[in-house]
């Protein structure tokens, strides 16, 4: 996962886009060449609340060439278990994966949540469980609290995009990974004006591939709370998972969608091939060729080339 410095597989991974991991089945690119052609983000300060509080967003900003106004991805991070990791946070997406989506002529922002980097302040996404060395759960799953905070400001980011002249307010896709794939999946369920779909990569939270390989804590809590999702989503979704998953192995994201699906919510579920000789919690960033090939048509089923 990492060249210099080992991050969490939960969040956007520098080793990742300092090499620019490819990003889709297609592309022949060499990646670094993927990751030297987008150029410095913009930073935005977005106002946002959650938790009861007032935050400034520490957002990054891609646009492609031109004035737009073009259609806008809003990525979700994910999460890093230790505390240091969350206040390192630089990086809140690929630089790949922007590639990939300015190439279809999207605009990405990028905010870093609460509790992370630049941002900063209270963590608002603790779930309130505990994992022992000998791999043991303990503690009362808060993740319907951990995830509400974070779609929270998702919510508070795409309203303030929607806002912008350069962004098309009626063309807006949410993606997510790990914690921020199951963030993409909660602000979606909430069917907020502008937004067309959403792709989950590898969400999920309650997972430690270190104590609790392939088998995250308090499963079944999370399985209730994407049925909740699904009982008001009503948007298009495309869920991907490898089987290597070492944080939540490869039957436990097939339980969540299931429940998804069965209250009501809109979603493909696809199993990739694994991610070769790695985690395939990793599957944004090692897994382009492994997951092209179905976000390309799924896009192009939104209306996108």
């Amino acid at each position: 996962m990492t060249l210099q410095r080992r991050f969490s597989p939960f969040v956007s991974l520098l080793s990742a886009i300092l090499l620019g991991a490819s990003v889709c089945s297609a592309m022949l690119t060499p990646a670094a060449a993927l990751a030297a052609e987008v150029p410095e983000p913009q930073i935005e300060l977005i106002p946002a609340k959650a938790a009861g509080q007032s935050w400034q967003v520490h957002t990054q900003i891609f646009k492609p060439e031109g004035k737009g106004p073009f259609p806008l991805i809003v990525f979700s991070h994910g999460r890093a278990p230790k505390a240091a990791d969350r206040q390192a946070l630089q990086y809140p997406v690929l630089r790949g994966h922007v590639a990939y989506w300015q190439r279809k002529g999207f605009a990405v922002i990028a905010p870093i949540r609460p509790g992370y980097g630049a941002t900063g302040g209270a963590d608002l996404e603790a779930s309130a469980i505990n994992i022992s060395a000998a791999g043991v759960c303990s503690g009362t799953p808060k993740f319907d609290r951990a995830i509400g905070n974070a779609a929270d400001i998702v919510s508070d980011v795409v309203a303030w995009a929607r806002l912008q002249k350069w962004v098309d307010s009626r063309k807006i896709i949410l993606v997510g990974q790990s914690v921020g794939g199951i963030t993409t999946v909660a602000a979606a369920s909430r069917n907020l004006p502008g937004v067309i779909g959403a792709i989950n990569f590898s969400g999920g939270t309650g997972g430690e591939p270190e104590k609790r390989p392939a088998q995250s804590c308090f499963s079944e809590a999370l399985t209730d709370l994407y049925k909740n999702y699904g009982r008001t989503s009503t948007i298009a979704s495309l869920w991907l998972y490898a089987p290597n998953d070492l944080f939540w192995g490869p039957t436990q994201p097939k339980s969540w969608y299931q429940a998804f699906a069965a209250a009501g919510g809109r979603a493909k579920f696809v199993v990739t091939g694994p991610v070769p000789d790695d985690d395939g919690h990793k599957l944004i960033a090692k897994g382009g060729r492994l997951w092209g090939s179905h976000v390309d048509p799924f896009v192009a089923q939104l209306g996108f080339k």
